[in-house]
């Protein structure tokens, strides 16, 4: 579904001096590195299930790999019409600290306002170790984070943990819904997350999410 361009959260402002990243022009805004609810431990079966699209169209385009628009120490098919840039570090401490969400700093963007949609797929990179304890970290890093779901899977052959949870937005007095997914690397763990406008946008996203599950490849 195409929609008209909304208003914008709080942190558009910011985004649109052109500190944070390379090409900015999204309506959604970095996350915050403000500790948030803690996760909370439940059985894979709770993961909400949803009726989008199983599969989101291909384009011939992967990010990740050399020559493309992020290097990365994963790659990944982006859905038709998403639009990839790499996110450039800032000058200034006190924009840079918005590049970081609990353990990981983020390095891509993948825009899908030329799709239609308002919202990104955002890859993050944390250092060694588990890929449950980082994205544990990541979560509890996002303000207003709770109904928090882990579970193990995988990301095209690769062990994978993922989570789903809701943020809640006060700027707009409502919840959305957001997931992400965590794999472990030589190089360190990587993030690949989805947030959205709203929660019908993260839902009508979720095809291009599961195209990036599942033709990962660590590079």
């Amino acid at each position: 579904m195409r929609h008209p361009i909304r208003t914008p959260a709080p942190l558009t402002v910011a985004l649109a001096t052109g500190l944070l990243l390379t090409g900015c022009g999204g309506t959604e805004p970095l996350p915050g590195g403000t500790p948030g609810a803690p996760p909370s431990a439940a059985p894979a079966s709770a993961v909400p299930t949803t009726t989008a699209p199983a599969v989101a169209v291909a384009s011939r385009t992967r990010v990740g790999g050399p020559g493309t628009a992020c290097a990365l120490p994963v790659s990944f098919a982006l859905a038709a019409e998403w639009e990839p840039e790499a996110v450039r570090a800032p000058d200034d401490p006190e924009f840079a600290v918005l590049m970081r969400q609990g353990p990981a700093t983020v390095r891509c963007e993948v825009d899908a306002k030329p799709a239609g949609h308002i919202g990104f797929l955002r890859v993050w990179t944390a250092g060694k170790g588990p890929a449950r304890t980082a994205l544990e970290g990541f979560v509890e890093g996002e303000r207003g984070a709770s109904k928090t779901v882990y579970r193990a899977t995988t990301a095209g052959a690769l062990p994978v943990t993922e989570v789903t949870y809701t943020v809640h937005n006060e700027f707009m007095e409502e919840s959305k819904e957001e997931r992400a997914f965590a794999v472990a690397t030589p190089k360190g763990t990587v993030i690949v997350h989805l947030g959205g406008f709203d929660t019908d946008e993260h839902r009508e996203m979720l095809p291009a999410y599961e195209l990036a599950r599942t033709t990962l490849e660590v590079l």
